[in-house]
């Protein structure tokens, strides 16, 4: 069974889907998770958590804001003395085909996707090489490994997660510090809601196992990634698709 028990934790885009699924199976299992996202966006996950017994508080994050990160995660180690889980989940989506591709949209995506998981991941390595040992998870996509037309940006952006994260973990390993990516397919969000049903019965007939995924099934591959028993896998990229992509 994965225990967590007073893991402190750190979770961006905690504010709905995957992010809040996260936040809540990671306190359930005992972590104390601070949940960021921008103003008071995660207060509601942070409700749910306490209501349920878990412990959990919210922090008002932009993460384009590299000052802002930095303060965020030097706050953490100073409130509960150490920070043993960062999952870099913010990310966005601006879809167009790229002929049609604003600039302004490219930067966006990767500002919030990418560089704002460089910007994490770095701030959180300092503390967590003085502790040697920490879990660093980067939310990818299963458009970061096979593409979509007219999702250039968004591709690129987890596509380029998935090089970052395979190359930091060769940097810290020997530190005890382990990074790695969890890589989702087709899940229940509220984008995915807004399907109509021959849409969704559509894409569920590309799925092997014959449906969508749920943003629980995304928390607990985060929380095995996070636990004891994940401890001799780093780099590697954990595939929540249903077989959509292998």
């Amino acid at each position: 069974m994965i225990d967590l028990t007073n893991r402190i934790a750190l979770v961006t885009g905690a504010s709905r889907g995957i992010g809040r699924a996260i936040v809540e199976a990671l306190a359930k299992q005992g972590a104390f998770v601070v949940a960021a996202s921008r103003g008071d966006n995660a207060v509601p996950t942070v409700e749910a958590v306490q209501a349920s017994g878990g412990r959990a508080e919210a922090l008002s994050l932009d993460v384009t804001d590299p000052a802002a990160i930095e303060r965020a995660v030097q706050d953490v180690v100073a409130k509960h003395g150490r920070i043993d889980l960062v999952v870099s989940n913010a990310g966005i989506t601006r879809d167009g085909l790229l002929l049609r591709m604003k600039r302004d949209d490219w930067d966006a995506v990767l500002a919030t996707n990418l560089t704002a998981t460089f910007t994490l991941c770095q701030a959180a390595l300092k503390p967590m090489i003085k502790q040697r040992g920490g879990r660093f998870v980067a939310i990818s996509s299963v458009v970061g490994q096979s593409g979509n037309a007219g999702q250039a940006n968004y591709a690129a952006s987890k596509a380029g997660l998935i090089g970052f994260c395979k190359s930091v973990a060769r940097e810290v390993a020997s530190r005890g510090i382990t990074v790695n990516v969890v890589a989702p397919g087709l899940i229940e969000t509220d984008m995915t809601r807004a399907l109509t049903d021959d849409s969704r019965g559509d894409w569920a007939s590309k799925i092997p196992l014959g449906r969508l995924g749920s943003p629980a099934d995304v928390a607990h591959a985060v929380c095995f990634l996070a636990s004891d028993e994940a401890s001799y896998i780093t780099g590697h990229v954990l595939a929540v698709n249903g077989g959509m992509y292998t």
